[in-house]
C-alpha cells in the first residue's frame, strides 16, 4: 500500500534551500510548502518546483515534517518550533550558533522525542559508505593512518566570514563528523596549524584561509586534514584510508581536481566538481528519502543532534588549537 503524501514545510529559499526544494519535490509522496524571510524569493521557489509559498505560521502548522535551510541564526529557534509541535524535524547544520546553545537545543531534542535528523550529507554518498563497510567489515584490517582533504573552489563573500563561525565550524565540521562515522570511534586531540595565504580579509577577521590538523583517534589511529579555502581547479573533498590490509580512497576519480606530473600519466578524464551541491547531489536526494523514513517512524534517525553536537566539539577543540597553539583533547571541550 503507497503511504499517503507527507506535507513537508521547507523553511529556508536560499542557495541550499533551492536545492532540497527541488530534491524534496522530485521525491515521491512530497507535498511540499516553502517559507522564506522573503516572501518573493519563496513564491518563485514554490513556483519552480511546483509547490506552495506560505507564511511561516502557516507552513508550521500544516507541516507533518520540517527541513531547515534557513540562515544560521535561525536554525534553533525553528527546532523549537518543531519541537513545540512535535513535528519530526531535519536541519543543517549547525544546530545552533555556539557551543552552549548548540548542547541546549540537542539535549531538547533528546528530551522531546521527536524525530531528528542532522543535514550531514556524506554519510549517504556511496563512496564514503563504502569506506565504512570495508572498515566495520574488517576488510581494510587495522586503521593505521586517514588523510582528509577538503578544499573549496573559491572563498566566501566577506560578508559571511563573520558569521561563519571560522574555517572549521563552518567548513571542516563535514570532515569532523565523516571521520567519526567512517571509523565508529571518537577523535581524542586535534592539533591544528593555519595561515592566510591568499585572501588578507580572512586575517581581517581573525580566521585563515588554509590550515592542516592532525586528528588522533580514541583507538589510536592517527589522521591528516588539509582545509583550504581556495582551489583554483575545482572542489576537492577526498577521504583516505591506510589499513593492514588494503588502502582506499573516497573522491578519487575522473572529477578530482589534481593533475599527476609523472611522465605518461593523463590528466583527469572528466571536469572537477564545481562545488558541493554538484558533488554531493545524489547524497542529498539518499539523504531526504531517508528523512521520510525517519519522519513516518520507519527508521531511526542516522545522523542525530547528538552526532552534530560530537562534530561541533570536535571543530571547537581544532579552533582552540589553531588559536593556542598547542594540542587540544575533545575532553577539553565542554558538552
Amino acid at each position: 500500500m503507497t503511504s499517503p503524501a507527507m506535507r513537508v514545510a521547507l523553511l529556508g529559499a536560499g542557495r541550499i534551500g533551492r536545492l532540497h526544494a527541488r530534491l524534496l519535490s522530485e521525491l515521491p509522496g512530497v507535498e511540499l510548502t516553502i517559507s522564506d524571510t522573503d516572501p518573493a524569493r519563496a513564491a518563485d521557489l514554490a513556483n519552480e518546483v511546483g509547490g506552495r509559498a506560505l507564511d511561516l505560521e502557516e507552513a508550521i502548522d500544516g507541516a507533518e515534517a520540517l527541513v531547515i535551510a534557513a540562515a544560521t541564526d535561525a536554525h534553533a529557534a525553528l527546532i523549537r518550533r518543531g519541537i513545540a509541535r512535535g513535528i519530526p524535524t531535519f536541519c543543517e547544520k549547525p544546530l545552533a550558533g555556539d557551543l552552549a546553545s548548540t548542547i541546549a537545543i540537542a539535549a531538547e531534542v533528546a528530551a522531546s522525542g521527536i524525530p531528528f535528523q542532522v543535514g550531514f550529507q556524506r554519510r549517504f554518498d556511496p563512496g564514503y559508505a563504502e569506506a565504512r563497510r570495508l572498515l566495520a567489515s574488517g576488510e581494510l584490517g587495522t586503521l593505521y593512518a586517514f588523510r582528509l582533504a577538503g578544499h573549496d573552489p573559491a572563498p566566501p563573500h566577506e560578508a559571511y566570514i563573520p558569521v561563519s563561525g571560522g574555517l572549521f565550524r563552518d567548513f571542516s565540521i563535514h570532515d569532523f563528523d565523516v571521520i567519526r562515522w567512517l571509523t565508529g570511534d571518537e577523535v581524542a586531540e586535534v592539533f591544528a596549524v593555519g595561515a592566510v595565504r591568499g585572501f588578507e580579509v580572512f586575517a581581517k577577521y581573525g580566521d585563515v584561509d588554509t590550515a592542516v590538523v592532525t586528528l588522533t583517534m580514541a583507538d589510536g589511529a592517527v589522521g591528516a586534514m588539509t582545509v583550504a579555502r581556495h582551489d583554483p581547479l575545482g572542489y576537492d573533498i577526498r577521504a583516505e584510508l591506510f589499513g593492514s590490509r588494503d588502502s582506499v580512497s573516497v573522491g578519487l576519480g575522473p572529477h578530482t581536481p589534481m593533475r599527476s606530473v609523472e611522465p605518461g600519466v593523463p590528466p583527469p578524464a572528466g571536469p572537477a566538481w564545481r562545488d558541493f551541491l554538484v558533488r554531493f547531489e545524489a547524497a542529498y536526494r539518499d539523504e531526504f528519502a531517508a528523512f521520510l523514513r525517519v519522519a513516518r517512524r520507519e527508521l531511526p534517525s542516522p545522523c542525530t543532534a547528538a552526532d552534530g553536537l560530537a562534530a561541533l566539539r570536535v571543530a571547537e577543540a581544532a579552533t582552540l588549537s589553531l588559536q593556542q597553539h598547542r594540542p587540544v583533547r575533545i575532553a577539553e571541550i565542554a558538552g
